[in-house]
Order: structure tokens, then sequence, then C-alpha cells
């Protein structure tokens, strides 16, 4: 096949910069082959390398005694809650696929997510979602909102790990751009946590997982770059297509793999496939990688370089095995009947090298392509319509007359209304961990002995035909997690909506009975060059880190989703989704929302009204959306010491 000539088309049409091109040239010393130009051109996208935010990002704070695998590190962040355990967990989203192709879209968010879990060594015992859509009176937004609610469904409740929690808004902002974000949470003893690194000169390279086709083809970039009718329908190859039954076999395969001792790094084909996944491992190790594409299974016919190296086709792994354990690695495989192939080496060249019929076709320095993509600082500038906000006052808001049918209008609101429609289609009871399910204000689940990974010792004793050695004891842990963020609150003030999102998460956890130990965050955003929207963004994060800051729940990682906007409908509501983790001391402490016995008392903690807010706490609010059609006013403003003592009073009430 001829590969096309690189022109200054062909690498814009790859979404890179004429300066960005020019680095490419010093880094090669020489013009890139067609797949080296895919390759930097996914890899330099902001899905991959956080071109745009990493600045921004650093205000997060990242540090504490409890995190074993800390944001940034690695798939997903890992932290201790006692006795050897850990739990990893992450959020991510799935955007622009879900707004071409819903169903495929949003399943594979989530086939994607429990693979970034598993690849850390832990067992995915949890996943919850975070929702947004246009008004469910448009048509379009009804096929979105049912593709996407049955995407999740499928694929969870197919691989069987329950979906225990989420929100759903609707709003006329994200009409041309649902946002679909996946979390999903792990459990793993600290001896079991596995890194995404090429380690080991000599180790050799093995790909587990269906065979790689044209699907999903450079899904990365295609995240990177703006929504329009034209781009979906060009890009409808780009979405994903999933089997979540595929993905429990590749599961428990690299689970029992790794209780074998063979493997000496681990990393799923998530974002650009097989090009993430080999210059990311080597360039964490610090070493050298290289590949045989021919191969590389494929299912469809004279695939080219740049298809397999680009391709996103799903429930594929990336695995180093230690030299001279090939054999052991290939049973377990063949044990749960997956495909599979020795691909290639791990080098000392620091460079990751990919032939194709012995032909070299990428020859690139491994860390200069994963880690040194141009990082901008983008002009930030506060938006316009913000000092229409500021200037908002009640006076031409005229009091209720009818109560009681406002309130029936508000309670009919679709983002207030029940969501049972959509969490009765998720398995939220399969294993056994489930203990507080959706409709609460968090869910919890309980993690025991059973819940963890198969050990080594396990493994060995059960492959020498002996009994299991007795497991060190674990006692019962409850985890409760909530994710949380009222757009509306954070286009109409993007530091306190920041604030505001961090506080409402944790006091949810809160009233579960539990105190926060860490947060991850899906930053969801239109497009960074505007500086009306980085200053959104700017914002959002520095309201998110001080809130963090104020609940210690530091940030063990996320993802950032920008270019959420579509031609005339323009960018999204800003949607930083917060969602955070914490941990229940006692099974009696466990605390549910709805009204237990008659006679009760019913107490409202916290002050009903500030009075020096001018709007009395209804800037923003669902009742100016609802009964009076305005978006506008200040929200309230989010006293962060104050809610700090609501969240401890809310513990002490429930502890004693």
């Amino acid at each position: 096949m001829t590969e096309p000539a690189i022109t200054p088309e062909l690498v814009a049409k790859h979404n890179l910069t004429p300066d960005e091109y020019q680095k490419v040239l010093e880094i090669l010393g020489r013009p890139p082959t067609y797949t080296e130009l895919g390759i930097f051109s996914v890899m330099w996208s902001e899905h991959c390398s956080y071109k745009n935010t990493r600045p921004v990002l650093k205000g997060f704070p990242t540090k504490a005694a409890n995190i074993l695998v800390g944001a940034g590190e690695e798939n997903a962040g890992i932290i201790d809650v006692g006795d050897g355990v850990a739990i990893a967990f992450k959020i991510e989203s799935h955007n622009h696929p879900s707004a071409v192709e819903p169903f495929q879209g949003a399943a594979t968010g989530v086939g994607g997510i429990i693979r970034d879990i598993f690849t850390m060594g832990a067992r995915p015992v949890a996943a919850l979602n975070s929702l947004r859509f246009g008004e469910l009176s448009n048509p379009e937004v009804r096929r979105l909102f049912t593709g996407v609610v049955s995407g999740i469904a499928h694929y969870g409740n197919c691989f069987g790990i329950p979906t225990i929690a989420g929100e759903v808004y609707f709003d006329k902002s994200y009409e041309g751009n649902p946002l679909v974000n996946a979390f999903c949470l792990g459990v793993l003893r600290h001896d079991q946590i596995t890194r995404g690194a090429a380690h080991g000169i000599g180790n050799p390279v093995f790909y587990v997982g269906p065979a790689t086709g044209r699907d999903g083809l450079a899904g990365a970039a295609f995240a990177s770059q703006d929504l329009t009718e034209e781009s979906a329908e060009q890009q409808r190859g780009a979405v994903q297509v999933g089997d979540p039954f595929m993905e429990k076999l590749v599961c428990e395969a690299c689970l029992e793999l790794l209780a074998t001792g063979c493997v000496a790094g681990m990393q799923d084909m998530g974002a650009a496939g097989l090009t993430c996944s080999t210059c990311e491992t080597a360039a964490r190790a610090g070493t050298g990688i290289e590949i045989e594409l021919n191969k590389v299974p494929q299912r469809a016919p004279n695939m080219s370089s740049y298809e397999i190296m680009l391709s996103e086709s799903q429930e594929r792994m990336l695995i180093v095995v230690h030299k001279g354990r090939e054999e052991e690695v290939k049973k377990i495989f063949d044990k749960w009947d997956l495909p599979w192939a020795e691909i290639g080496v791990v080098t000392d060249t620091g460079r990751m090298v990919v032939r194709h019929g012995g032909k070299v076709v990428v020859d690139v320095p491994a860390k200069k392509l994963a880690d040194e993509a141009p990082v901008y600082q983008r002009e930030s500038k506060e938006a316009a319509y913000m000092e229409a906000v500021r200037a908002f006052r009640l006076d031409g808001i005229a009091d209720t007359t009818d109560a009681a049918g406002d309130l029936k209008k508000l309670l009919a609101n679709h983002s207030i209304a029940s969501k049972n429609w959509v969490y009765r289609q998720y398995d939220h009871m399969v294993r056994d961990g489930s203990v507080v399910c959706p409709g609460s204000d968090a869910a919890v689940i309980r993690i025991n002995v059973d819940s963890l990974p198969i050990t080594k010792a396990e493994y060995a004793a059960a492959q020498a035909g002996q009994p299991a050695p007795a497991s060190a004891r674990v006692p019962d842990k409850f985890v409760a997690f909530s994710c949380d963020c009222n757009g509306a609150y954070v286009y109409l003030d993007p530091y306190e909506g920041g604030k505001a999102a961090i506080a409402e998460a944790c006091r949810n956890l809160a009233c579960a009975g539990a105190s926060p130990l860490g947060a991850t965050d899906n930053l969801n955003f239109g497009n960074p060059h505007y500086p009306e929207i980085f200053w959104q963004l700017k914002e959002s994060v520095r309201g998110i880190a001080e809130g963090c800051r104020a609940f210690n729940a530091p940030v063990t990682g996320g993802n950032v989703s920008l270019y959420n906007q579509r031609g005339a409908l323009g960018a999204i509501d800003p949607t930083p989704t917060v969602a955070v983790v914490g941990l229940i001391e006692k099974p009696e402490h466990i605390t549910t929302a709805w009204f237990k016995d008659a006679g009760d008392a019913i107490i409202l903690l916290g002050t009903p009204v500030d009075t020096a807010d001018p709007l009395l706490g209804l800037g923003g609010s669902a009742y100016l959306q609802t009964l009076h059609g305005k978006k506008t006013g200040l929200p309230p403003r989010v006293d962060l010491e104050k809610a700090k003592t609501l969240h401890t009073t809310l513990l002490g009430l429930i502890h004693t």
C-alpha cells in the first residue's frame, strides 16, 4: 500500500500545528512516515497529552500519606484503606463517541474504565456514571438518552459489575453534545499493585484480546476537536465496538496471570490503542520496545501499519512477561480461550520501533513521544455574560401565588424527578457487595477477603493441588462514593461552582456515614482556544482544588474532555464532574436518605438563607430555570469552613 506524501494539508488534517510539526521534525531529524505522523497526532492530542490543561491541573492537591499511586502516575489512582487493602478508582469520559453512536459509545466508555482498573491489578467491584443530555422534548435527545443508558446497562450487566450510583441532568446546553462520564472502583492488596511499564531488557511483549480491526481508528484525535455534523458522520468509524463477555475473560485471565508472578508490566490498549500502550510502557520504564505488526492478530484484510497502530478496537491488553515464562502465560490465555500473540520485545534503546513485514515503519524516541508533547498557556478572560449574571436581581420575579403547583412543576423537572427508569436497567446487585443501592445520597459497597484478586500463594497452592492457605484476615470494609456537579452553577460562577461540586459530593458521603479519602475528576468543557472557555476551566479547577484541600480529599487522577461544543449550538455548560470516595468506620454507621419511622424528628442543619446574598440562594436555581425560564444570577456562595463543620456534625450525629 502506497503511503500518502506528507504535505502541510495532511499535517493540518491530523490536527498538528506548524510549530508542532516542526518539533516532530526536530525529534526525528527527518520527515515522519505516514504512520509516525498518525502516532504523533494521537499522542499529542489533548485526550492523550493534556497539552492545554497540564499547567492548570497542577493546582490540584495530589499528595497524602494514604495515596499509594498518585495522579498522573498510572492508569488509575490507588488509596490505602487499611489492613493491607487498597482501592483503585478513576472516572473517564466517552462524550464524542456517545454523541455519534450512543449505545456503543457509552458501552465502550464503561469497558475502557473497567480496563483501567484491572490493569492496576485490582478486581473491579463497582461502577457509577454521570450523564448530561439536552431537553427531553427533543426526539434526538431522547434517542441519545435511551441509547446511552442501554449501552451502559448492556456492558456493565454482561461484564458482571454493579452499576450502583450516578446522576443525570438535562439542559439545553448539552443538546448537541451529551456527556457520558464513567467511573469504576476496584480492590486489591498493596503487594498486588501492577505498573504499566516495560521493565526487563529482553522480556517478550504479548498481545491478548480480540483481533485488531478498523473500529475506533484515531478515536483519541476525534475526541480532541470540536464536534460538527460533518465530523460526526465522518468519524462514525472512530466509535469503538465493545464485547463485555470478552472483557470479562480478559479481566479474569489477567488477574490470574498476575498471581503467577510472570508479569513484568501490563497496560490496556485504550485511547490510541497499540500506539499508546507501547510508547507509554517504554517511557515509564526508561526502556525501548520493538514490535512486528505482522504478528498482531487482525480481523480485517490488508490493514496498513497506520490502521493497526491507531485502531482502538476494544478489550485488548499489552503484557510484558518475564523472559523464560512464556509457556505459563500461553497456557493461561488458552485456558480462558483468548486470542494472543507474542508481538515484540523490550529493548535498551529508549526507542519505540515498529516493523511491518520486517520493514521499519516507526522509529521514535518513546519518552519524547509520550511525555514531551508541547504544553500551552492558553489565554484566559472572564466571560462577557458574567456582567449580566452579577447584575441580576429578583425585582422582576413575582412571589409565588401557588406554592403547591410550583412545587409539582419543580418535581416534574427532569433533572429533579426520579431516575428510577435509568437505574432499574442497571444490575446493581450482581456480586455480593452492594449495601446501599441507587436512590440514596451515596452508594455503599462492602469489601471483604472474597472481593480481592487471588494471591500468588493461593494460586501456587491450587496449581500444586493443595488446600488454599488461610488468607490474611481482612475485616469487612464499607466504601461509599458519590459523583456530583451542577453545571448551571459552574456556568454562572466557575469558582463557586467548582467548590459546590466537591462540597456536595463530600456532603453526600457524610449523609451515608463516610469520611472522604480521595477524589477523581472529569473536566468537561468547550474549546480551550476560546479565552472565556479557558477562564471557566481555570476558575472551576481553582474552586475544586480549594474544596479538596478543605475536605482532605486529594485528587488521585481523572480525565479532561475538551471541545464539547457543536456548531451553532455552542459550548456545553462547563461541567467539572467530581467523584469522591470515602470510608465508613463501622457497619452500624451506614445511613440512608429515606425517612424511617412515623414520629421521627425532621431537622434542618445549616443556614436556610444567606442574608448577605441578595438573591436569597435562588441564583442559578432550578426554581428560576423551571418556573421563570431564567438561568442567571450568582449561585449561592460556598463557605468551606461551614461546609466542613456541617460535614463533621453529620458524622458526629451518625456515630452517636
